[in-house]
């Protein structure tokens, strides 16, 4: 892995996750904590951005790997796995693969919100 791509990730996250903070605390502040709104919004947003981002850089626009690097994996990587998650469904569909389309979806929501729950109520048991 050559420095400079790292050095580029890590830009771009610093940039995307101070972003995602932002956004998510200020909505919190505007509209309440009751339903994670920031969050949604983040994730909406993101897709967003990686949507235009992915297309203009198909068509329009080669950035160096670096660019590529600091905008997809840095700033939309932190900004919001979601936007991630996104693409490589649009990009099974795209290719005809709704089957496997189908079950990343339903694997990875039920798998990561099982995990996570696995993860605080092991803990739980643990410190309790």
């Amino acid at each position: 892995m050559q420095p400079s791509l790292l050095i580029a990730v890590a830009a771009g996250g610093a940039v995307g996750a101070v972003g995602r903070y932002l956004v998510v605390s200020g909505v919190g502040h505007w509209i309440g904590h009751g339903f994670p709104w920031g969050t949604l919004i983040v994730n909406v947003l993101g897709s967003i951005a990686m949507g235009v981002l992915v297309e203009v850089m198909a068509v329009v626009w080669s950035p160096s790997a670096e660019v590529r690097a600091l905008l997809v994996v840095g700033v939309l990587g932190a900004f919001t796995t979601f936007s991630t998650f996104s693409l490589d469904v649009v990009v099974l569909i795209d290719r005809g693969e709704l089957l496997p389309a189908l079950a990343y979806i339903l694997a990875s929501v039920v798998v990561c919100v099982a995990g996570l729950y696995a993860g605080m109520h092991g803990m739980r048991a643990i410190l309790a």
